[in-house]
């Protein structure tokens, strides 16, 4: 006979309890032993006087009995707002809440003079003791706080004898603590390293950075305007693919457990796009982030902002019309008109702008005409016996497009198309009916940089999968950069697409030139920096090995 053992209830209610805090104790080991290992930040020895001080009077905050970081914040206008309410003469006597960082402080006895500023401008507030509650002024404000700290300041709006309009306080609110001392005021923060590192250091001491950052949502308006205004539905396709292409470059690659799948994060928008038109939709276009894995210069970010549309019934000669008349529209709107400073040159984006082929282009600089060597191996052996070095990995395609990169766009400083590409970089661009090894492409050259490429987009399936296979020849050969066969975009094409005209343009190099910046860095947020551990491993390297 089997004979079963029962476990009461309420033994078992004690048992499961006696592992869950059996769990709760290790977890809160695990906690503490992580809080134990972790760089203490705040410890006096990582403090310099500045900071100690200023971690004092945060103490000193807490035992005065006031939150240093309240939830509830008391604002009525903004600066901007309450300077607006004055300049309407509807200020009167109502008092007005303005809150913002202390970024300037100038005690007389018992009058004090405060620069309060928020993201909206500046203003002056005005602190009598007097007006405040009882040592309030004496044993908080003189004592505890600090330059950077956040406040509100309610009171009327008056004019001083300088006539400087200031909210003359009757009420204090503080809102938050700085712990660290704020940039020097004249030196600000120069150093570019430093800079792109602590953004947030940067955009503080540097009102002209804040300023190219308005500039470029401004840029990124202008383009949607314009193309809201011309009839494209601005859409949103996949970051996550499952198979990448639409440009040549390498991937990052990345797995999602659950489906236990290997995905890339999108080098292009473009075979998504390109979808929606085989739907049924006639202008598309997305502004969004791509990602490419590989160098970084003055003009490249692993993760840059590109916007692409992609128009039906259009031709890479439509493209370019309509390329002049956005990047002169975006100008206006930025700059107030079409000629842009870059670094002392001035760049004139008024339409139409030069069209200059390719193949002349290259033989004006570099007295070679690659169509007269039809392959890798000749046009290679031209360029070493005029004193190039080409990469001997290079297929015919790529040593034209190394020649074009190094010779030509340097030189092409005022607004430029180079038209008619060979068709081995073009992989999926229609061929010119004039000459089968060319392609209707262009790209947009200005300052010396490219800031565009386009074409007649191929729609034939047949072609384009021939095209893919080709391309997977050459990954087979070594070429990372080569697209993968599409099989689901060979299959919407095979339902029908019209023919269309695509573009792609990176918007960061756009803002660069209309901010006159010189680097990339300088209008992203936060660049791709390498790591410190990074820098500090090879430095050590260099010096061991020059030791040895």
């Amino acid at each position: 006979m089997l004979c079963v053992r029962t476990i009461p209830a309420h033994a078992a209610a004690r048992r499961e309890t006696e592992v869950i805090v059996s769990r709760a104790d290790e977890q809160g080991n695990e906690q503490r032993a992580a809080r134990t290992s972790a760089p203490d930040l705040f410890a006096p020895e990582a403090l310099n006087d500045q900071e100690q001080a200023r971690l004092n009077n945060l103490r000193g905050l807490i035992a005065a009995g006031i939150d240093p970081f309240p939830a509830r914040v008391t604002r009525t206008h903004t600066i901007a707002a309450a300077r607006a309410l004055h300049e309407q003469g509807e200020a009167g006597e109502t008092p007005v809440s303005v809150t913002g960082r202390i970024k300037g402080m100038r005690a007389m006895g018992k009058m004090s003079f405060v620069d309060l500023e928020d993201g909206t401008g500046r203003m002056q507030v005005l602190l009598r003791r007097d007006d405040l509650p009882a040592g309030w002024y004496d044993d908080i404000w003189k004592k505890l706080i600090d330059l950077g700290d956040f406040i509100s300041a309610t009171g009327p709006l008056v004019l001083t004898r300088t006539g400087e309009l200031s909210v003359h306080a009757h009420a204090v609110q503080f809102l938050g603590k700085a712990l660290r001392p704020m940039p020097d005021k004249w030196k600000g923060v120069r150093d570019p390293e430093k800079r792109y590192r602590r953004r947030y250091v940067d955009l503080l001491a540097n009102p002209e950075v804040r300023d190219i950052f308005r500039t470029r949502a401004a840029v990124v308006r202008g383009l949607r305007e314009y193309l809201d205004n011309e009839g494209f539905l601005e859409v949103e396709t996949p970051i996550l693919q499952p198979i990448y292409g639409g440009a040549a470059a390498r991937p990052f690659v990345t797995h999602h457990n659950q489906l236990h799948q290997q995905l890339y994060l999108r080098i292009s928008f473009e075979l998504y796009l390109k979808r929606l038109l085989v739907g049924g939709y006639d202008k598309v276009y997305e502004i969004g982030r791509d990602f490419r894995n590989e160098g970084v210069s003055f003009k490249h970010n692993p993760e840059f902002t590109q916007l692409e549309f992609y128009e039906a019934y259009a031709d890479y000669q439509d493209v370019m019309r309509r390329t002049e008349e956005m990047v002169a529209h975006v100008a206006r709107r930025v700059l107030g008109g079409t000629l842009i400073t870059w670094q002392g040159q001035t760049i004139d984006v008024t339409p139409p702008w030069r069209r200059l082929p390719l193949r002349e282009a290259i033989l004006e600089a570099t007295g070679i005409d690659y169509e007269a060597f039809p392959d890798a191996q000749a046009l290679a052996t031209e360029m070493r016996s005029r004193g190039h070095d080409p990469d001997p990995r290079s297929n015919w395609g790529k040593l034209v497009d190394s020649l074009m990169a190094k010779y030509v766009e340097p030189n092409l400083i005022q607004p430029t198309f180079l038209i008619d590409y060979p068709r081995d970089v073009s992989p999926l661009d229609k061929g010119s009916p004039d000459d089968a090894r060319q392609v209707e492409r262009f790209e947009g050259f200005m300052a010396g940089m490219e800031i565009c490429n386009a074409f007649s987009e191929l729609n034939d399936p047949i072609d384009q999968l021939q095209r893919f296979v080709d391309e997977g020849y050459r990954a087979r050969h070594g070429d990372d950069e080569a697209h993968p066969i599409d099989e689901d975009y060979i299959e919407a094409l095979a339902y029908g697409m019209p023919p269309a005209g695509g573009f792609g343009m990176g918007v960061d190099r756009l803002t660069m030139l209309l901010t006159d910046r010189d680097t990339i860095r300088e209008v992203l947020l936060f660049p791709h920096l390498r790591s410190l551990r990074q820098d500090d491993d090879e430095d050590a390297a260099s010096l061991q090995s020059a030791a040895t």
